[in-house]
This record gives C-alpha cells, sequence and structure tokens, in this order.
C-alpha cells in the first residue's frame, strides 16, 4: 500500500486509500501495528468501580478483562483460563469470591494469582508437582488510568503512558484531578455502520460545524474555534463554552484550581488511536471507539464531574439534560460519518483533498496512521 502520498504536506497529501477503511485484511494489519503496539483506550474506570468488580471487554477480538482489586487499583488482564484457555468472565459483575474458571473451577484471585487447582492432581487432590501456580497467573495486560479512561498497550513494549503522552498531559495539567461518573444518566454506547477512523477524522475539525450542527454552532460558532495539532493527538477548541445553567440558577460544581482562560474555553482532542476526549470548566467526556470490524464502531461515551457526590445530589435533571445535549450532537455526526463510510466504496475516490486552512488536525491523524503502518 502507496502512503507517501499521505505523508506529504498537507498542501499536497491525499487521505488515507479506500482499504484502509474496507479492507478486513487491512483491519488486522491495524490491530496489530496501530492498536496493539500503542497505549489505546479499552473501557471507563466506572467499568469496575469497586472492588471486586469485573467487567469483560473485546478488544479487537482479544478478551479482556477489567477487574478492580481489594486495595481499589484497576488491572487489566487477559480473560482467559490457563488451563485450557476458557473465557473466564462473559458478563459484568460483581464477585464475592475469586474468578473463577467455569470449565474445570481454577481460580485467580483480584491480582491475577492462581490460588486453587480442584481435583488436578485426581479425586480430592488439589495439588500437583508439575502444576505450579507461581507460573500461571493471569497474564496482566499494562494499563493506565486517565481522564477517566483506561488504558491499555498490549504488546507492552510502547514508552510509559506519561512519557509517550508528556505533551498533552502538560497541556491538560490542571485537570489532572479525580473524576467521578454523573451516574447511570452519563452513559451511553451508539453502534455506528463505519470505520472507527472516520469517527477520528470527523471529530478533528470544527469545519462542518455550520452544517452539521447548526444549534452549536449558533452557541460556539467556528469562528471562535481554534486548532490543536500534536504528534499524537489533534482536535479543537472553543474560546466560547457556556456552562449549563438550570432554571433556578445553578451550574455544575468547576474542577479546581483552574487558571481564569477556563471560564470560556473548552477543549475537544482525538487521543490517538481511539478516543476522543472533551474538557470544560464543570464536566469532560470521554467517547471510546471500539471497532467491530472494518465497517462497524461502537461507540461508548462517558460524562465525568468534578463533584464525587454528582450522582448522589440534587443535580438529576440537570445530568440528563447535560447527556441529551451531548448525544444529541453526537448522533447530528451519524449519518455524516456512515456516508463517508459509504464513500470509501467509490473505486475512483482516491483519498481527498485536503483544505490547508481547515483540515489541518485531520491530516495529522491521517499521517500518525501511516506512520504507524509503515514501521
Amino acid at each position: 500500500m502507496d502512503l507517501e502520498t499521505v505523508l506529504k504536506p498537507i498542501e499536497q497529501a491525499r487521505g488515507l486509500p479506500n482499504a484502509c477503511y474496507i479492507s478486513a485484511e487491512h483491519y488486522a494489519l491495524e490491530r496489530d501495528k496501530v492498536f496493539f503496539p500503542n497505549w489505546s483506550a479499552a473501557g471507563f474506570i466506572s467499568d469496575a468501580p469497586n472492588p471486586g468488580d469485573v467487567c469483560p471487554i473485546d478488544f479487537l477480538g482479544m478478551p479482556l478483562l477489567l477487574v478492580r482489586n481489594k486495595e481499589g487499583e484497576l488491572k487489566v488482564f487477559q480473560n482467559v483460563c490457563r488451563h485450557r484457555g476458557m473465557i473466564l468472565v462473559d458478563k459484568p459483575g460483581h464477585l464475592r469470591g475469586p474468578i473463577r474458571c467455569p470449565y474445570h473451577s481454577w481460580s485467580y484471585d483480584y491480582d491475577g494469582n492462581l490460588v486453587r487447582t480442584p481435583y488436578v492432581g485426581g479425586v480430592g487432590v488439589d495439588e500437583h508437582d508439575n502444576i505450579c501456580p507461581n507460573d500461571l497467573s493471569l497474564h496482566e495486560i499494562r494499563s493506565h488510568v486517565w481522564q477517566g479512561v483506561v488504558f491499555i498497550n498490549v504488546s507492552g513494549a510502547a514508552p510509559n503512558f506519561e512519557k509517550a503522552h508528556s505533551d498533552l498531559l502538560q497541556r491538560w495539567a490542571e485537570f489532572d484531578q479525580p473524576y467521578y461518573l454523573g451516574g447511570s444518566d452519563s452513559r451511553f454506547d451508539m453502534t455506528l455502520d463505519t470505520n472507527w477512523k472516520l469517527a477520528v477524522e470527523n471529530y478533528c475539525e470544527s469545519y462542518h460545524l455550520p452544517w452539521i450542527h447548526p444549534e452549536l454552532n449558533e452557541i460556539s460558532p467556528i469562528d471562535v474555534h481554534y486548532h490543536i495539532e500534536d504528534e499524537s493527538f489533534a482536535g479543537q477548541g472553543s474560546r466560547n463554552y457556556r456552562q449549563l445553567v438550570s432554571e433556578s440558577g445553578e451550574k455544575f460544581s468547576d474542577f479546581s484550581n483552574l487558571k481564569d482562560v477556563w471560564d470560556k474555553q473548552a477543549e475537544y482532542v482525538a487521543f490517538f488511536p481511539n478516543v476522543l476526549l472533551g474538557i470544560h470548566r464543570d464536566h469532560s467526556f470521554a467517547m471510546l471507539l471500539m471497532p467491530q470490524g472494518p465497517e462497524v464502531t461502537l461507540e461508548r461515551v462517558a460524562l465525568f464531574y468534578a463533584d464525587e457526590n454528582i450522582d448522589r445530589d440534587d443535580r438529576g435533571e440537570m445530568l440528563k439534560e447535560n447527556a441529551r445535549i451531548w448525544r444529541d450532537v453526537f448522533a447530528e455526526d451519524v449519518g455524516v460519518v456512515e456516508g463517508m463510510q459509504k464513500g470509501r466504496h467509490g473505486m475512483y475516490f482516491d483519498g481527498g483533498k485536503f483544505s490547508p486552512v481547515m483540515d489541518g488536525p485531520t491530516h495529522k491523524f491521517h499521517k500518525w496512521v501511516a506512520r504507524q503502518l509503515s514501521v
């Protein structure tokens, strides 16, 4: 696949070829070259909020398990028993005992240690010289929690998260604070008939605001937006963020100790490869793009707030309204990304021409993907 035209300066560049969006072979290649070697989003901290909580995740066909251990630490394991390869957990839940394989009852604690192997040495004999529990712990997947998102590095070879993404961590250092899910109304999923990359590309730019988001464009018009471009993230910012205000004049609590610039500023970046983030003075959101195949993407959205008691006070209607607003905005993009997916079956489409003025962040993402595929 020729990616040289993608890597050219934006004035001469073309976008990624059609095969990058519709080919099953390319989808498998991206798993190995784009997702597994890098820090990719796999879940939310709210998927397993309490000690003993577990949540299975299908990550591009790889079975994973989020586990909150007794110390409150979130861990990620391969969701596969070390005995005969049986899936350990098939649905989210809370465990009162160990992680027990439903096949032969081999059991693991919440740190992945093998703690019981019933009848492994014969009926009534739970030990055997050939079975060493210390050598048969669950395979732990390298993980890191940031912005309410659980990131994983399947290959184990990426630089430390703080080093790999120091630019964005520094840019948003003021928001390195505790995040709290706004209750069940603050989570929703959408399944789209599109390749995951088109969701990223659409999110990166504000060029489409006047035509796809006319109501949002009245509040935060295209001319108050600015580009954000870096090596591992890209997106847009707005200088006209307006807080949600209830009929009685109440607002959500702000994150603490923010600079005055955040009174009106908000930023929205695609954190490559597969998480879309938005930060505001009083809430944040994350959208995880979970590819289900070359032409289907599950979008998982969660909204987070600064107040630990956000879902236990009198803000229920405000939480519902804020979630509705964002759900409606994201829904407006569905026809666009699904339409572009259909367009990728046009045999004469050549990747498209970028606007040097308006498409910088989107081109940045194309170049990032092309570089991963070229390694």
